[in-house]
C-alpha cells in the first residue's frame, strides 16, 4: 500500500509490503540501489527515510514495516517530486495545500500517468495554485477520472472483435452497445467552451445589426433603392454566414424571349445558388387592409414579388448545367478557386414590407401565406429580421 504524508518541508512516500516477505525492499535496495513499485515510481537507496532520520521528526513513530522515501520538497509554494521518480524529463509541482493520493500518479494499477504526460509536455506541470500555466487540482482529477481501466479496455477489445464477427455469424453478442453504454456514462472528453469565447463579439456583432436596420427604417427616405438593397445585403451575409459570395445583376437565360436579370444571386460554402429580394419597406405592401371573402390576402406587391421569384427558379432550374458553366465563367474572380457553381432547386429570400401596424387576424393570414411557400422562400419583413435579432441577443445574454 502506498500512502504519502506532508511534513515541514517535504513530503514523503510511505510503501508497506501487503504480500510476499516484508524485508524485499531492503535487499533490494542494497542490490540495486533502487526499487520500483506500481510500474511508476522510481525510489532510490538515496531517497530513503532510515529509522535515524525519521526519529528527527516531531510526533513520529518508526514503522519498521513501513518504508518511507523522501518524496517531494518544498519551493515557494510547491512540493516539486524529485527528479526521476516519475518523469524523466518534466518537473512536476503540486500547490502545497493539496493533499496527494495514489490515484494522482497511477491509473489502472499500473499505468503511470505522469509518465504518459512527459510524452506530451516539454515544460514543467504545476497542478493548483496562482501560476499562470497551472492545472487547476479540479480539471486534474476530472481527467484522470477519464483514464481508461481494465474493464474499459477489455469492452473496447470485445466490442472491435463483434464488429467483425456480426458479419459472418449471427448469434453474436453485441459487445459494441455495450462499450458505447459504458462509455457514454463515463467523463468525456471536453474542449474549449466556444460559446463563452465568442460571447461578448457575438453580442456586439448582433446588437450592431439591430442598431443598423433600426436606424435604416427610421431613415428610410434618406436612401436609395440600391444603398438600401447592398446594407441589407451586408446584413443577411452576417446573419447566413454560409453565403460566401453576392453576385449582382446575373443575367439568366430563358431559351424563349430576351434573358432575364436577377438583382442578386447568393453563392453558398458548396456552390450552391439561392436567389433573394430586396424591397425597400412600405407600410402598406404585403397584406390587404380589407377581407375579401373573409380572409386578409396578399396585396399585389407581395404576390407579384413571389411570382417573380418562382419565374426566377423555374428558368434557373432549366438552364442546370449550361447556367452552372456561364456562371462560373463569368464569376470566376468572385468566387474561391476551388469552388463549382450548383443549380439544385434553389430555394429564394424574400425580404419587404412592414407588419408591426398588422392586427392580429392580418398576421395570422399572412403567416399562411409565408407557410404556403415556405418549401421555396423565405418571407420576411423587416418587423421579423428585427425581432430575430433581438431573439439572438436574448438567448447570448442568458447564455
Amino acid at each position: 500500500m502506498i500512502t504519502f504524508t506532508r511534513h515541514d518541508d517535504f513530503i514523503s512516500l510511505n510503501y508497506t509490503v501487503e504480500y510476499g516477505e516484508s524485508d524485499w525492499v531492503s535487499r533490494e535496495l542494497k542490490k540495486s540501489g533502487y526499487i520500483r513499485l506500481k510500474k511508476t515510481f522510481l525510489l532510490e537507496e538515496q531517497n530513503f527515510i532510515t529509522q535515524s532520520q525519521d526519529d528527527e521528526e516531531e510526533d513520529e513513530i518508526f514503522d519498521p514495516e513501513i518504508y518511507k522515501f523522501r518524496f517531494a520538497n518544498l519551493s515557494d509554494g510547491y512540493f516539486e517530486v524529485i527528479p526521476g521518480i516519475i518523469s524523466r524529463t518534466v518537473r512536476i509541482l503540486f500547490e502545497a495545500n493539496i493533499d496527494l493520493d495514489i490515484s494522482y500518479f497511477v491509473a489502472d494499477v499500473t499505468t503511470s500517468i505522469f509518465r504518459l504526460l512527459e510524452r506530451l509536455v516539454e515544460e514543467p506541470i504545476y497542478i493548483g495554485g496562482d501560476v499562470p500555466t497551472a492545472i487547476p487540482i479540479s480539471e486534474f482529477e476530472k481527467m484522470i477520472e477519464g483514464f481508461p481501466t481494465a474493464h474499459e479496455k477489455k469492452l473496447y477489445a470485445e466490442a472491435r472483435m463483434s464488429a467483425i464477427l456480426k458479419n459472418y455469424l449471427d448469434k453474436t453478442k453485441d459487445s459494441e452497445m455495450q462499450y458505447q453504454r459504458y462509455m457514454n456514462k463515463k467523463i468525456s472528453r471536453q474542449g474549449a467552451n466556444l460559446q463563452k469565447t465568442f460571447k461578448e463579439t457575438e453580442l456586439v456583432k448582433y446588437q450592431t445589426l439591430l442598431e443598423k436596420v433600426e436606424g435604416m427604417l427610421s431613415d428610410e427616405k434618406d436612401y436609395s433603392e440600391k444603398q438600401w438593397q447592398v446594407e441589407i445585403l451586408e446584413i443577411i451575409q452576417l446573419l447566413y454566414p454560409k453565403y460566401i459570395a453576392v453576385l449582382s445583376n446575373v443575367p439568366i437565360s430563358d431559351k424563349t424571349i430576351s434573358d432575364r436579370i436577377l438583382d442578386f444571386l447568393l453563392i453558398d460554402t458548396n456552390g450552391h445558388v439561392d436567389i433573394i429580394e430586396i424591397k425597400k419597406p412600405f407600410d402598406n405592401s404585403i397584406i390587404t387592409s380589407g377581407k375579401h371573402r373573409n380572409n386578409y390576402i396578399p396585396l399585389r406587391e407581395l404576390s407579384g414579388t413571389i411570382m417573380q421569384l418562382e419565374k426566377y427558379i423555374y428558368f434557373l432550374n432549366r438552364w442546370s448545367a449550361d447556367g452552372e458553366k456561364y456562371l462560373l465563367e463569368k464569376y470566376r474572380d468572385l468566387l474561391p478557386d476551388d469552388i463549382e457553381i450548383r443549380i439544385t432547386n434553389p430555394n429564394g429570400i424574400i425580404i419587404m414590407g412592414r407588419e408591426n401596424n398588422l392586427n392580429t387576424e392580418q398576421r395570422l393570414d399572412f403567416e399562411v401565406v409565408k407557410r404556403k411557400y415556405k418549401n421555396v422562400m423565405d418571407i420576411i419583413t423587416y418587423d421579423s429580421l428585427i425581432y430575430r435579432l433581438k431573439k439572438i441577443i436574448e438567448q447570448i445574454q442568458k447564455k
